[in-house]
């Protein structure tokens, strides 16, 4: 893998995506993981104006910190940078408490953890509106076409997306070369929509390095899947099924030529 050639590329695409969009400049989302953390230094590499957004909601201290500690230092590298921090933990309390009451709490608790993502958005278009900027996606490319771990019109809402297609280890190689800080490179991936610990592989059943395998299995190979990569495998099979909606352009009802004629 050529990470300083991929690198240069992606800065250009950027910039080249940009210009031909008449956009000012980006504004991203930063939550203190790898995928954020990645992104983020590479808008900030085209020298474009770029805004960053720090946007708790019940978040953990430790998030919060990695956010700070990288959003700190892409100010202190790029002179482009600069910073929000906008705590929507008032928001989100007030929508919950104007939300009637239900039965099934699993559902609520997914609800609300989409609900999260969907505020973000909305507060990173509100920027884009102010100042002209592109939104700038953090999926890669396992999330975003793999298994659909991301929310529909939430952090699935961008206007373009750097990474999405790459793995994540190869997202993990981008930010070793980028110098990314090893409290980031460490931390276990998480989505942190759930105001708890859980990590996305808690949430996904397999790890991203599983995933990946699955996701470029050829069963028409000689080698037999392990116990362990065929439940892996049936588990990347249900999730890239049922997300398939968030993967595939909305629906459209097509009209009959005949029925629009008198």
């Amino acid at each position: 893998m050529q990470v300083s050639s991929i690198i240069e590329h992606i800065t250009d695409w950027l910039k080249s995506y940009s210009s031909q969009a008449n956009g000012r400049g980006f504004v991203i989302g930063v939550s203190g993981g790898i995928d954020s953390a990645v992104t983020s230094t590479l808008v900030s590499r085209t020298s474009l104006p770029t805004l960053c957004l720090d946007m708790p909601i019940h978040q953990a201290s430790s998030q919060i910190t990695r956010a700070q500690n990288h959003v700190r230092h892409l100010k202190e590298t790029y002179p482009n940078v600069s910073s929000h921090r906008i705590d929507l933990t008032p928001v989100f309390d007030h929508f919950v408490s104007t939300m009637p009451a239900v039965e099934d709490e699993s559902s609520r608790q997914l609800g609300l953890a989409n609900t999260r993502a969907r505020l973000r958005m909305t507060t990173l278009y509100y920027f884009s509106a102010l100042n002209g900027y592109l939104v700038a996606g953090t999926g890669n490319k396992v999330e975003d076409f793999g298994v659909g771990f991301f929310t529909k019109y939430g952090d699935g809402g961008v206007d373009l997306s750097p990474i999405a297609d790459l793995s994540k280890s190869e997202v993990y190689a981008l930010g070793k070369e980028l110098g990314v800080s090893g409290e980031i490179m460490l931390a276990s991936p998480t989505d942190g929509l759930f105001g708890d610990n859980r990590s996305d592989e808690d949430q996904l059943g397999a790890s991203y390095e599983e995933l990946e395998w699955a996701m470029t299995f050829d069963k028409g190979q000689s080698v037999t899947p392990t116990a362990r990569q065929k439940e892996v495998l049936e588990i990347y099979g249900k999730l890239h099924r049922a997300n398939q909606h968030k993967m595939r352009p909305i629906p459209v009802c097509s009209i009959p030529e005949e029925m629009r004629s008198s």
